[in-house]
């Protein structure tokens, strides 16, 4: 018993673990409460869209000599008002709006980082350093994280009432397009302090897996939420434990023990619907 204690205690011993599990689980706790209000909305696909359209934004920044958050929230704020933009003002449904915008600033990222001459390598860009995480980075991501935890907390019944029902929420004098477009920020500022954690790419994951496992799980929104978390934070300590002995992507652990937790808890659900 003493051995095993030892085994997982060790790791969280290191600067570098601790540094890593810190910035992990912030990211691991906004993504999870933000996952719920995606997932009831329907915008999976919302958060896929901004998190490659961010790429540009941080290549011109970098370019521009300013902070690479910067430059990466403007793109992806950018990318969302473009999307809903191209929506109300054509016949195009809003997913395929997506695929069109955040594939072509995607793209156009890439051929601008493929010119521009920097340190900055692409994969970490694209799939996180979590384990690079310095003392001024986990500052910035731990306080990116608090802010849109608190402002998801206090709005979460407007927020809630919004992603279920629109026009009931418009009915009943809630300003529609405010919440439309907060959420929107949220999410941009949510996947910019995200991309330290987990990169441009596999941030898509945590924005959806714990929600969807906590829908699965309850009814409740509130129990979602508090599901979501939990879900979250557990991925997020074990992955990044996991991936210090296997030596593996951090991030790639964290998203693989959510897609196994989905999986336990989709077989429950069946089971739970067999027996009733």
């Amino acid at each position: 018993m003493t051995e095993l204690w030892d085994f997982i205690y060790y790791p969280l011993t290191l600067p570098l673990i601790q540094r890593a599990i810190l910035a992990a689980m912030a990211t691991g706790i906004v993504c999870a409460l933000l996952s719920c209000f995606l997932v009831l909305k329907g915008w999976s696909l919302m958060g896929d869209a901004i998190s490659h359209a961010v790429l540009p934004g941080i290549v011109l920044a970098y370019l521009a000599g300013i902070p690479i958050i910067i430059g990466a929230f403007v793109s992806g704020l950018c990318c969302s008002v473009a999307t809903g933009y191209i929506k109300e003002h054509s016949r195009i449904k809003e997913d395929t709006v997506m695929g069109i915008v955040f594939s072509g600033m995607f793209a156009f990222g890439l051929v601008l980082f493929s010119k521009v001459d920097t340190s900055q390598h692409l994969n970490h860009i694209l799939f996180g350093s979590v384990l690079g995480t310095s003392y001024d980075e986990l500052k910035q991501i731990i306080l990116i994280a608090a802010t849109v935890s608190i402002l998801i907390i206090i709005k979460r019944r407007d927020l809630m009432l919004y992603c279920f029902d629109a026009i009931q929420a418009q009915v009943i004098g809630l300003p529609v397009r405010l919440l439309h477009y907060g959420l929107l920020s949220v999410l941009a500022l949510t996947i910019v302090g995200s991309l330290k954690a987990a990169g441009v790419i596999l941030v898509i994951a945590m924005l959806i897996s714990p929600g969807i496992t906590a829908f699965l799980l309850t009814k409740r929104f509130d129990l979602m939420l508090i599901i979501a978390v939990i879900v979250s934070v557990f991925s997020t300590l074990t992955g990044t434990l996991i991936s210090y002995y296997s030596d593996a992507s951090t991030s790639a652990c964290i998203v693989i023990l959510q897609a196994i937790i989905f999986v336990i808890a989709q077989v429950y659900q069946y089971v739970v619907n067999k027996r009733t």
